[in-house]
């Protein structure tokens, strides 16, 4: 009798065994969806992670990069992370407000005075902390990615405050953007990123703030007349994931 439960003990080992080694069998699947170009520094991010984990994790991870909302835009990207219908997203921090406040910091216009400024913050304990405010919502943040300072477009010349008053100016997902424009007596209309363009073409919104990168990925210079080298705030993204899939991971 111990013969044969010492036999059926080894025999539902080697079962669950061969049940992890099948299951591994196909690769675990990455789905990276964002809403730039390729060009820009986000979508060379999203392609390098591909590269690095087909080079270090061949055939056990596979990561599929989905660029210029192709798979999922502003209104759905979080939804699909929640659901896990992606792994991975790089939001602007506007868009994260509805899951913790403390990343409306860096809505605040001219609150860093460079890149270097905001990097060092992002690196220190306190900033590091807050890619883990969102976690009893579902969501790790994994790291920041950085995109250079924001710079204003409009039809007009913008060389003082009182220039944004009256002007229709293309904000984020972010109640505390859109008071800051209030404050300057403009009015922020919200719009998802795939829209900015047709939005600046029919005059929906006359103005509108962007790295460098998304002003010359996205032509804004076609249906723009003007450019303000401002530097007013920091153009960055949070590289997030859906926690119970991260933390699933082998």
């Amino acid at each position: 009798m111990a013969r044969l439960t010492r036999g059926i003990t080894r025999l539902l080992a080697a079962s669950a065994l061969f049940t992890v080694l099948g299951a591994q069998a196909d690769p675990i699947l990455i789905k990276f969806s964002h809403i730039t170009a390729d060009s820009t520094p986000k979508g060379q991010g999203a392609l390098m992670f591909q590269k690095l984990v087909h080079e270090r994790l061949p055939g056990q991870v596979e990561v599929q990069v989905f660029a210029n909302s192709s798979l999922y835009g502003d209104g759905k990207e979080m939804e699909a992370l929640l659901m896990n219908q992606v792994q991975m997203l790089a939001p602007a921090p506007s868009k994260l407000e509805q899951y913790t406040k403390q990343l409306q910091l860096f809505d605040l216009m001219f609150l860093f005075d460079d890149m270097a400024a905001a990097q060092r913050f992002q690196q220190s304990e306190k900033g590091r902390a807050m890619l883990k405010s969102m976690e009893d919502k579902g969501i790790t943040g994994l790291a920041y990615w950085l995109n250079g300072m924001r710079q204003f477009t409009a039809n007009k010349p913008l060389r003082e405050p009182a220039d944004a008053r009256g002007q229709k100016f293309r904000v984020q997902p972010s109640d505390l953007q859109a008071a800051q424009y209030t404050a300057l007596r403009a009015v922020p209309r919200k719009m998802a990123f795939a829209e900015i363009y047709q939005g600046l073409q029919t005059g929906v919104v006359n103005a509108q703030d962007n790295p460098w990168s998304n002003i010359y990925s996205q032509k804004y210079y076609e249906v723009q007349k003007y450019m303000t080298e401002s530097n007013h705030g920091i153009g960055n993204y949070l590289l997030i994931t859906n926690t119970k899939f991260w933390n699933g991971l082998p």
